[in-house]
């Protein structure tokens, strides 16, 4: 018959439709359970949303006239937003007294002080009422409450903050029991590893957001100990001081910030790893304040041309730029040239390895620091000192492309030479203290300039020998060009007399 299929190929064909469409099935049935992600995410959620609290802050401020910073400012929306006349109306018939003209149309003259609010998250950590935040979410607040997930409310005292890690420790008395969530181990964490995060943002609280580990020991210089961990767990504003769970229910982290061009989460959100938390939650509830070691230097990063200045293969520690006349490492003998390689049995990679570890050494401890002098490893005991939480203050501007009147005396590296005399120091606002060669011009398309040296410099050191005037410069650099070095060691100073090396390639 036209068109029949004959009996084998029936036999052949059915199977083959059989397993396309068993194919097909496989696929719209699996792809759905894939993206939902682990089946442990709602086990975990159900077991510590109740340990989840949001924070409700308010201050008084002083407001400020129409059109300041955040006084009488209208937010402005793209034009045919949906939401414009919704603001229009709210923004500009209920801004209140000193935000421009009133309902009437008549302008309000008085400004009197206005409280603000604001919300974060956080999350128990002890049943007593210990509740731990970020530092910025209860920042200069009048007021601080905790809010429970089924809505009671409590009024909180801040028990201690640390700055520079952005964590802070609250306590309040609870009336009922409470759940409270433990601490995980941050540096079991993978990449790729499941997390989930809880929070309240843009008030919706009790939020749940599932992701991954994106990456550890995330440095964005934001602070002299970060080490975040980046999640693309969707994280936003009031999700601020809230955990990141693992999906054994234990918090490994606290969400701190994201990077966002809008506001809103694009997938990159980074949390304090509970090691760091752990340790900080213990000194706030232990003495309110935070007992950092300190070493009492000032350090940088070791580069390659620095490394072979130094002759130190591969390039690696932490580089002392400078050493504080009362700090822990000066009676220990450790000077700026001193590369450290390791500190307490630790190894040293890179400067942040340093802050970090001695950061988290006891105040008073004896420790070991090897370091590397000259080509050759020297240990040296440090006891260690208490870092102090005050701000140093900045120096004042200096100007330094006013051009040299006296005449200079050496030209090298790209770099015009003169001998410190007391008019140049008083041109350069250089203090007494500053000893050295000073750099009155640079040459714009010289590695002296790509490095950042400019006019008012001083040069104190060459390839690690004090240099007084031009022509120990000069000496020292045709020294190294006979030893067939390629770069010179600078140990080079601020008109305030804040130390930092710089290479240079010989020319």
């Amino acid at each position: 018959m036209t068109g029949a299929i004959p009996a084998l190929s029936r036999r052949l064909l059915l199977p083959a439709l059989a397993a396309i469409c068993f194919g097909a099935i496989t696929v719209f049935t699996s792809a759905p359970a894939l993206a939902r992600g682990p089946d442990g995410i709602a086990d975990v959620a159900e077991k510590v949303i109740d340990a989840v609290v949001n924070i409700s802050t308010s201050q008084t401020v002083e407001a400020k006239g129409p059109g300041a910073d955040g006084g009488g400012a209208i937010p402005r929306l793209p034009p045919g937003s949906p939401f414009e006349e919704f603001f229009d109306d709210f923004f500009k018939n209920h801004r209140g007294p000193g935000a421009g003209p009133n309902r009437n149309g008549e302008k309000n003259s008085e400004v009197p002080p206005r409280k603000t609010n604001s919300l974060g998250s956080g999350f128990i950590v002890d049943t007593s009422g210990i509740v731990v935040t970020n530092n910025h979410v209860i920042a200069d607040a009048d007021e601080i409450n905790v809010i429970m997930n089924d809505g009671s409310k409590f009024k909180a005292e801040l028990v201690g903050v640390d700055k520079r890690t952005d964590l802070a420790v609250l306590k309040f008395k609870p009336t009922k029991p409470l759940v409270a969530v433990k601490f995980g181990d941050s540096d079991k964490l993978r990449l790729g590893e499941w997390v989930i995060a809880i929070g309240n943002p843009f008030s919706l609280g009790g939020t749940v957001t599932a992701g991954i580990v994106s990456a550890r020991n995330r440095d964005i210089a934001s602070g002299p100990y970060d080490n975040y961990i980046q999640t693309d767990a969707a994280i936003n504003r009031g999700n601020s001081g809230g955990p990141l769970f693992n999906l054994d229910g234990e918090v490994i982290g606290v969400n701190t910030l994201i990077i966002s061009p809008s506001g809103g989460s694009i997938g990159i959100g980074f949390a304090v790893p509970s090691k760091t938390v752990v340790g900080v939650v213990d000194q706030l509830r232990q003495f309110g304040e935070l007992r950092r070691g300190w070493l009492g230097v000032r350090i940088q990063q070791v580069t390659d041309e620095i490394a072979e200045s130094l002759n130190i293969k591969p390039a690696r520690g932490a580089l002392i730029a400078g050493v504080e006349d009362k700090g822990p490492a000066k009676p220990a003998g450790i000077e700026p040239g001193d590369v450290v390689v390791k500190f307490d049995g630790k190894d040293i990679k890179e400067p942040k390895d340093l802050s970090r570890v001695v950061a988290d050494t006891a105040v008073g401890k004896e420790v070991d620091v090897v370091i590397i002098r000259k080509g050759a490893e020297e240990t040296r005991k440090v006891t260690l000192g208490k870092l102090e939480d005050t701000t140093k203050p900045v120096p004042a501007s200096v100007k330094k492309d006013e051009p040299a009147e006296k005449p200079v005396t050496q030209k090298a590296l790209g770099l015009d030479l003169a001998s410190l005399n007391k008019d140049l120091r008083s041109r350069y606002k250089i203090k007494d203290s500053v000893k050295g060669v000073i750099i009155t011009n640079v040459d714009g398309s010289s590695d002296a300039a790509e490095k950042r040296l400019s006019a008012g410099d001083v040069i104190v050191e060459v390839a690690q020998e004090a240099v007084s005037n031009a022509g120990d410069v000069k000496k020292r650099l045709d020294q190294l060009k006979k030893d067939g070095k390629n770069s010179v060691l600078l140990l080079v100073s601020n008109p305030e007399g804040e130390l930092r090396f710089v290479a240079l390639k010989v020319q």
